[in-house]
């Protein structure tokens, strides 16, 4: 390997890659969560809305073409089937993407923003 400082994937080139695609795929209500030494699950949580289901499964298909062609990262996917909820899961960003009223009822940011405090809205 060469240049492994311009090539080398962290977690945060991958965050910047998830970010950018969710961004211009439209999502909506975007929060990431900064986990790094709070839990060994993964460096960074995004939490992430779609208008409708279609939406939501356009968002993830979208998002892991990205991460596998941008940061060379294989992640896994759950949940695109059904569009109500999908879990991307590469590795160092967990990424979860909702229709805003199944995301309403699990409130996931709630389990997880009192313990990071680096949590912070990004987007507009």
């Amino acid at each position: 390997m060469t240049g492994a400082s311009k090539t080398e994937t962290t977690s945060e080139t991958v965050l910047a890659a998830v970010l950018e695609s969710l961004t211009e795929n439209k999502a909506e209500d975007v929060v990431q969560i900064d986990l790094r030494g709070k839990t060994s699950v993964c460096d960074y949580m995004v939490i992430c809305s779609g208008r409708s289901s279609r939406q939501v499964s356009a968002i993830a298909e979208k998002l892991v073409e990205v991460l596998k062609s941008d940061c060379g990262v294989y992640a896994k996917i759950e949940g695109k089937e059904t569009g109500d909820w999908v879990l991307i899961d590469s590795g160092d960003v967990v990424i979860h993407i909702f229709r805003p009223e199944v995301r309403e009822f699990y409130q996931l940011e709630k389990m997880w923003v009192p313990m990071a405090s680096g949590a912070a809205p990004t987007g507009a």
